[in-house]
């Protein structure tokens, strides 16, 4: 968070670090096939989150944040950082965000605290309001500062991806897909300075392709389709729109087939003493189904179930069962 985001009273913080409204960008036109690659989108993402920024590839993700970072030009609509209009006042918008790509583009010959040095330079911040060892420390590389680049490992090289985001001390940090061929070990630790990083205040948006990461970090997700929004809530509120879930009812002794009961509510037989249920929440609720089981005189050992996960959600959403567009944002779908 920024020096001045900081120490202002939360009441002059906006609510909203980021706000888009009707946003479309169209690559080619002319000679060229035009490409929608962002249509129509908007988004409220609010200050302090942990907002995760799902879709498959070419669904847009990378173009918006591109056009959040100043790199491409928007065709139309608005978009607003720390309440600074990307147009108007471009210079404080990119100053509000930190941008951590996917790519390691780092200068080998540099070392960790040169790196941050010249980024810091960059921004125009100065040297003694620089914080070069704070972040270093930060980020878990206080014993590299004075390493070559090309000496670290890829781990510890996209955790100076992160501090070299960090220089110019943004309320907003975007990572785009910052653990992309990261073993587990180091993805790991990056997620844990992140996490520091938002409980320090700070608006974190993430797009990545492991969905397990989202829904593990992310306090808010949205999931955008062919440029398009298809979702926007708080983690929990999407998991429990995927109405089907399934239970494995463990029985105390084997039975010889499905009693007539169950197999109305679409029971099969996976083991001697074992039942396997999918079923539909807003049509039969659990309790349904094991009142059944007892009427059937069945004595239930164990019950297994299988959780929603977010990868539900994805998979239904961007292969077209899901809504489609619409301006959408956080908390309301």
């Amino acid at each position: 968070m920024t020096d001045s985001a900081r120490s202002a009273p939360a009441h002059s913080l906006p609510d909203l670090a980021i706000e888009i409204r009707g946003l479309n960008k169209i690559y080619g036109g002319g000679r060229r096939p035009a490409k929608h690659a962002l249509v129509d989108f908007s988004l409220d993402i609010p200050r302090g989150s942990f907002f995760g920024l799902l879709g498959p590839n070419g669904a847009g993700k990378s173009t918006l944040i591109n056009i959040m970072a100043g790199l491409v030009k928007k065709s139309s609509g608005t978009v607003r950082i720390w309440e600074n209009d990307i147009d108007t006042a471009e210079r404080q918008a990119r100053c509000a965000i930190g941008v951590v790509p996917q790519e390691l583009n780092l200068d080998p010959f540099f070392t960790p605290r040169e790196v941050l040095e010249v980024q810091a330079g960059l921004y125009g911040v100065p040297k003694r309001e620089r914080r070069t060892d704070e972040i270093l420390e930060l980020v878990g590389l206080s014993d590299k500062a004075d390493a070559y680049a090309r000496a670290l490992s890829g781990g510890m090289r996209r955790r100076l991806l992160v501090a070299k985001a960090l220089v110019h001390a943004p309320p907003i940090v975007v990572l785009d897909e910052p653990t992309a061929g990261v073993d587990v070990e180091l993805r790991q630790q990056l997620w844990r300075h992140i996490r520091e990083l938002n409980a320090r205040g700070a608006t974190v948006l993430l797009t990545t392709h492991y969905l397990e990461e989202a829904e593990e970090l992310c306090d808010h997700v949205a999931i955008i389709n062919h440029g398009k929004l298809v979702a926007c809530d708080s983690t929990r509120a999407l998991l429990r729109r995927v109405d089907n879930k399934s239970v494995s009812l463990i029985l105390a002794e084997p039975i010889a087939e499905v009693p007539e009961p169950l197999q109305q509510l679409h029971a099969t037989q996976t083991a001697p003493n074992e039942l396997h249920i999918n079923y539909r929440p807003s049509a039969n609720a659990m309790q349904e189904i094991l009142d059944t089981a007892r009427a059937c005189q069945l004595l239930i050992a164990d019950i297994r179930t299988d959780e929603v996960e977010l990868e539900d959600i994805f998979l239904q959403l961007t292969s077209g069962a899901g809504p489609e567009g619409g301006a959408g944002r956080a908390g309301a779908v």
